[in-house]
């Protein structure tokens, strides 16, 4: 069987309202998932993740961090017959929501929705996404996401470099 690699991104799309944060999950197949979709040719991941969070949830957004990434293997057969094994890799980052309307996603999604990011963790369907709500939700705790506009990030050498 033929392996193919793929690369995604998506992210954890925030709001905070009347004290309390919320993020955008979306339904797809009856199941609640983060935004997510994949890299298309000469676009990078932030490029890709802002791309496809204003597609499936109707919002436009600014990337604070990035918050790591997930892989995963599956099956998937193709229209000529052939049946492939792809390994994906999706990268997530923390999104603020700056504006639109959840009624404006795309047909791929069935519904998206605000919900607090406790009862979101719970309602995320894989256990790799609720991962990805965890880590959103300590940046809040730690107060990180109130500082988009100066946020400093780890290059893999373990350099600094800030991102605007």
């Amino acid at each position: 069987m033929r392996t193919v690699r793929e690369i995604s991104s998506g992210g954890v799309v925030y709001r905070r309202r009347k004290g309390i944060t919320e993020v955008v999950l979306i339904r797809v197949r009856g199941r609640w998932r983060l935004p997510k979709g994949k890299v298309e040719e000469g676009e990078g991941l932030e490029e890709t993740a802002l791309r496809e969070v204003r597609e499936e949830t109707g919002l436009e957004g600014k990337v604070v961090a990035k918050l790591g990434h997930i892989t995963y293997w599956y099956t998937n057969k193709r229209r000529d017959g052939e049946t492939i094994r792809i390994f994906k890799r999706v990268y997530f980052y923390l999104i603020r929501c700056l504006e639109g309307d959840v009624a404006g996603h795309d047909d791929e999604v069935e519904e998206a929705c605000w919900w607090p990011i406790t009862e979101a963790r719970k309602q995320l369907f894989y256990p790799t996404e609720r991962d990805m709500a965890r880590k959103a939700a300590v940046l809040f705790a730690e107060g990180s996401s109130k500082k988009p506009s100066s946020r400093v990030r780890r290059a893999s050498s373990g350099q600094r470099s800030s991102q605007s």
